[in-house]
């Protein structure tokens, strides 16, 4: 597995107070069940994995901060709120009490794709993500998490492989890393759940 974690992209962080209550409450409540499932944590090397972001605004989207998988519970502080980025020059900005996301590219990319996108998560699930891989849309083993390659690899995966339809895709250089997206948290944290049980 690659080193999971690390921030890839060159972020402007303008450091600034926790984002207002309100608009981080659904982001809670569904990043609270998906710690709890195991689906968000923190691994054995004490590196946290997994995120949840929704959509603020346009391009704009609220998404939980750099290293926070190792937190039961999240506040308005462990939040940012990204605010522009450039794919092909590798770069993010975003303001909030913490750096946003190592996988917020991945995060833009899905966004961008679909205006009627306005959420997007990602965990990890090794046995989900097996099987994931030989029933749908997954990227190139050879393309590692939270770079413009694999923001590049999702656009593929829209044009090429209906990724519009599946809503959910296995990231296949990233071991046990699944995205799945939605119209809203609730759509796309259900559909995450429903795929664990079948």
């Amino acid at each position: 597995m690659k080193e999971e974690g690390v921030i890839k992209f060159h972020c402007q962080w303008i450091k600034s107070p926790p984002l207002n209550a309100t608009w981080i409450k659904d982001l809670s409540v569904w990043r609270d069940k998906l710690y709890e499932s195991g689906l968000i944590g923190v691994n054995e090397e004490g590196i946290g994995y997994g995120n949840i972001s929704i959509r603020f605004q346009q391009n704009e989207f609220i998404i939980s901060g750099s290293g926070t998988g190792k937190f039961k519970k999240l506040g308005a502080e462990h939040y940012a709120l990204v605010t522009d980025y450039n794919v092909n020059e590798n770069t993010l900005c975003s303001t909030g009490p913490i750096m946003a996301s190592s996988e917020s590219l991945t995060h833009a990319m899905i966004y961008e794709y679909g205006s009627d996108i306005n959420a997007v998560i990602h965990i990890h699930h090794l046995k989900l993500w097996k099987n994931l891989l030989k029933s749908l849309p997954s990227t190139h083993e050879n393309i590692e998490y939270g770079t413009p390659e694999m923001a590049k690899e999702i656009g593929r995966l829209f044009n090429e492989q209906n990724l519009s339809q599946h809503k959910l895709f296995a990231m296949a250089g990233h071991s046990g890393g699944i995205v799945c997206f939605g119209r809203s948290l609730k759509e796309a944290g259900e559909l995450l759940l429903n795929e664990l049980t079948v």
